[in-house]
């Protein structure tokens, strides 16, 4: 049986619940090996209790992605228990709960330090996290393949201008990162997901049935975005199929960032 990822070291941040969870135990169902990173340590534990369960090899840390020292003991775990670090997946990230729940508030109505806090985690973490990677990248030879959870709020005006300005960073550093180390081999892609409803931003829980249909009605295809849906996407952009694919800001939106609907 082929495996897309067999044998692959993984570090994926966020990996306590939602789009990080899905994504350890379909990367690890490909035959990943993962160090499951997250803030919520006791989360990151029963994500690894869930893979390991499923026979996939994983180890929890804890994980604060706006603490580079964090983000490098994650990396350096990798490379203690499987050898090295082929892939890095920084997923970690917070919304505000207008961007979580599709109900877009004015930018003037959060706070200063709350737009720093989501900042410092959505943009400094996955830049921390790709950082430490290119670092461990290079000291291997080259090569290697990172993967960000940006958004479609970070590629059009969606979810709201505070939120999208975290994403579009991330967008924007995924591309100019991509084309500046493409001659190490070291590929940049990243996932932008529209509305999901995971344990991200509000919470799952706090997803009534009338904020779903909501959201699901704003997608093309009528369905809301699942946490495996992004897992499959990252699967892709982090395998060999996508030996040739870099730089890429690849929206899981239901179609809803195509363009405006035209009649019945």
């Amino acid at each position: 049986m082929h495996y897309l990822l067999k044998d692959k070291s993984v570090v994926i941040t966020g990996a306590g619940a939602g789009v990080g969870r899905a994504a350890t135990l379909l990367f690890g169902r490909e035959g990943a090996k993962i160090i499951v990173a997250d803030i919520d340590l006791h989360s990151a534990e029963e994500t690894v209790r869930l893979a390991t369960d499923k026979g996939i090899e994983a180890a929890a840390i804890h994980c604060d992605v706006t603490k580079p020292e964090d983000v490098g003991a994650a990396i350096a775990l990798a490379v203690s228990k499987f050898g090295r670090l082929d892939i890095m997946y920084n997923n970690a990230g917070v919304a505000t709960k207008s961007s979580a729940d599709g109900q877009a508030s004015s930018f003037m109505d959060g706070s200063y330090e709350e737009l720093m806090r989501i900042m410092a985690i959505n943009a400094g973490g996955v830049a921390n996290g790709c950082r430490a990677a290119i670092a461990q990248f290079r000291e291997q030879g080259g090569g290697g393949v990172i993967v960000n959870t940006s958004s479609l709020a970070g590629i059009t005006a969606f979810g709201g201008p505070d939120y999208g300005a975290t994403k579009g960073a991330v967008s924007i550093l995924t591309r100019g990162l991509a084309m500046q180390i493409a001659e190490e081999g070291i590929r940049v892609n990243a996932v932008c997901p529209a509305a999901m409803p995971t344990n991200f931003g509000v919470g799952v829980d706090a997803w009534s049935e009338k904020a779903r249909e909501f959201a699901a009605k704003l997608h093309p295809l009528g369905k809301l975005i699942e946490a495996e849906d992004c897992a499959n996407a990252a699967l892709f952009l982090a395998s060999d199929m996508a030996a040739n694919v870099t730089g890429v800001n690849l929206p899981v939106d239901g179609g809803l960032g195509a363009g405006v609907k035209m009649g019945g």
